[in-house]
């Protein structure tokens, strides 16, 4: 009897102790799904997103994203092809990448195929945001013009966020703000103000404060020649009279054509006989800057770095 109570003992604790596992092995399955699923919840211009922490899948339709996914070493799966894509990110071509469609454009039934966990969108797509929800979280993080740098941090802070890479992201920011407190004090004692301008084939528009290349005024504190050129995505249509007329200390030339798939042909253009008279073109001051930065690729950790840089050495 005695010996027939201890082995029913023994297997009441055995099924106890099995019990205790299970139950514990599916604590442990809980504590892994909910890492898993963890989410940032991201507010941007769009709205309120819910983006899953550290995604594996991502497709990206912003260079500049694209441009401070790459310098985190951040993987993704698909970049927006169907266009040119920046000669520093000339690797996202290779077909290791998806091909999700153009910056206007973008192929939906692709985009579906890769089934991703995240989605990045700027200014070009932001009509289709709704459709691209759909598919997947969807993050608008453009930069705002009228508030270049702001802007820009916030959007590298939700990067940091998602990827937990917050660290290395305020270690570049820092870098890029000690170069610009640098270059406003440049800007201030060489006393020189400057035109923007965008050549397009044989036309040219102009861009002041607050616009697509404004930070050029508004953070690096070099005056703008004209302060009454209209802030527009597009710029202000002008002729060469005008910028003989304005003559400006020094000439910023974005030649759209050179990553339009054109031939660039802005030098030919824009230092002709009626640009020759400005100061600009006699004291060797006319810079073409590069466009996979300033058309092409803004706000991103390389691309701003980059841009600050340029002006910096434009300044005699």
């Amino acid at each position: 009897m005695r010996k027939f109570l201890l082995l029913f003992v023994i297997s009441i604790l055995a099924m106890v102790a099995v019990a205790c596992g299970a139950s514990e092995s599916e604590e442990e399955s809980e504590g892994t799904n909910a890492d898993l699923t963890e989410t940032v919840t991201v507010n941007h211009e769009l709205g309120e997103t819910d983006v899953p922490k550290n995604p594996e899948k991502v497709v990206v339709f912003d260079f500049g994203i694209l441009d401070t996914l790459d310098k985190l070493e951040i993987e993704v799966a698909g970049i927006a092809k169907s266009g040119v894509i920046p000669a520093y990110l000339e690797k996202y071509a290779g077909d290791e990448y998806a091909n999700i469609g153009s910056l206007k454009e973008p192929d939906f039934e692709k985009i579906s195929e890769i089934d991703p966990d995240l989605i990045i969108i700027s200014g070009r797509q932001a009509s289709l945001y709704d459709q691209l929800t759909e598919l997947a979280p969807t993050i608008h993080l453009g930069v705002d013009t009228t508030n270049y740098m702001d802007s820009f941090k916030e959007n590298m802070a939700v990067i940091g966020d998602i990827y937990d890479k917050q660290d290395e992201i305020d270690k570049e920011i820092t870098a890029i703000e000690e170069s610009i407190a640098t270059l406003n004090e440049k800007a201030s004692k060489s006393g020189e103000n400057a035109l923007i301008i965008l050549s397009n084939d044989d036309k040219i528009s102009a861009y002041g404060q607050n616009s697509r290349f404004g930070l050029i005024h508004d953070v690096f504190g070099i005056p703008a020649v004209d302060e009454s050129i209209e802030a527009s995505t597009h710029g202000m249509n002008v002729t060469f009279e005008y910028v003989m007329e304005q003559d400006p200390d020094l000439l910023y030339v974005v030649d759209r054509t050179a990553v339009v798939g054109g031939e660039s042909s802005a030098e030919q253009i824009v230092e002709n006989e009626l640009v020759k008279n400005t100061k600009a073109y006699k004291n060797d001051n006319i810079v073409y800057l590069n466009p996979d930065f300033w058309y092409l690729s803004g706000g991103g950790l390389v691309s701003v770095a980059e841009m600050v840089k340029e002006i910096d050495e434009s300044l005699n």
